[in-house]
């Protein structure tokens, strides 16, 4: 399958997934709106999809978001299923993404160390 169209389903996935969080689609309330998709991963035959979510909250709060999301996540990949029409609709799994988090305790730790 051509990268082109696995990097527009990626985005199509996020854009949805993100969707569905910020619109309270998904009532499980660990669940908030402060989680925000960062990155799908999907595999080359369409089968699985990682998808990596953050959240501003504490990591607790978002291990909490991560543990809710793969529980609605048969639920989630139905409601994509029939917005996007795909053949097959990648099984997801969901992972909490620090980075963000990191990178400011990088920038802060830094901001220490020069003053």
């Amino acid at each position: 399958m051509g990268e082109f169209r696995l990097q527009r389903i990626e985005r199509l996935l996020r854009e949805e997934i993100g969707s569905m969080i910020l619109t309270d689609e998904i009532k499980d309330p660990r669940v908030s709106t402060f989680v925000t998709v960062t990155e799908v991963h999907i595999s080359k035959d369409l089968a699985y999809a990682k998808v990596f979510v953050s959240s501003f909250q504490s990591v607790e709060h978002l291990k909490g978001s991560v543990s809710a999301l793969n529980h609605a996540a048969g639920f989630i990949q139905g409601r994509i299923a029939r917005r996007l029409k795909l053949r097959l609709t990648p099984k997801l799994t969901f992972l909490p993404d620090v980075s963000i988090r990191d990178g400011f305790e990088i920038s802060h730790k830094i901001e220490e160390i020069n003053h």
